[in-house]
């Protein structure tokens, strides 16, 4: 065999899926934190008093209204959180889905749909139960302002 020959090892594969995904998480967090705020401004307000004194506009409005007032920094509130979320997510949900095809299959080379289904469903439901508490966190620490107050520290 050639290195290249070799498939990968489930371990290389969960850990190659949860690195994947940081990476990732990394590039795209400043946007997911517009996405968040965007979402929970007014939320303690109605409806018709939101969109009327509304303090973010827009993704990249939210983005630049956040560094202005709360400094750059703050596109990554919650950082820590979600890359703890997409390790876990990811890894379990990419990186262990071979393993349970093969379980499934009892280490056939054919899959049916059927088993396809049921490992990205297994591999899927675990993965979500996994990584739920630290998005809840996540989205804790994006959605606090640092002009309200932190109420979160860590």
């Amino acid at each position: 065999f050639k290195a290249t020959d070799v498939p990968p090892t489930a371990t290389v594969k969960f850990l190659g899926a949860g690195t994947a995904a940081c990476i990732a998480d990394l590039i795209t967090f400043p946007l997911d934190t517009a996405k968040v705020r965007l979402q929970i401004q007014g939320e303690s307000q109605g409806p018709v008093r939101a969109t009327a004194g509304a303090q973010y506009r827009g993704v990249l409005g939210t983005i630049l209204t956040m560094v202005r007032t709360e400094g750059p920094r703050s596109l990554y509130n919650g950082l820590v959180a979600g890359l703890q979320r997409q390790m876990s997510f990811a890894s379990v949900r990419i990186g262990l889905y071979d393993s349970v095809k093969q379980f499934y299959t009892k280490g056939s080379e054919h899959a049916s749909i059927g088993s396809r289904l049921l490992a990205g469903s297994t591999t899927g439901a675990l993965a979500v139960a996994v990584a739920q508490p630290t998005d809840v966190v996540k989205v804790r620490f994006q959605a606090q302002a640092r002009a309200g107050g932190r109420r979160y520290q860590s």
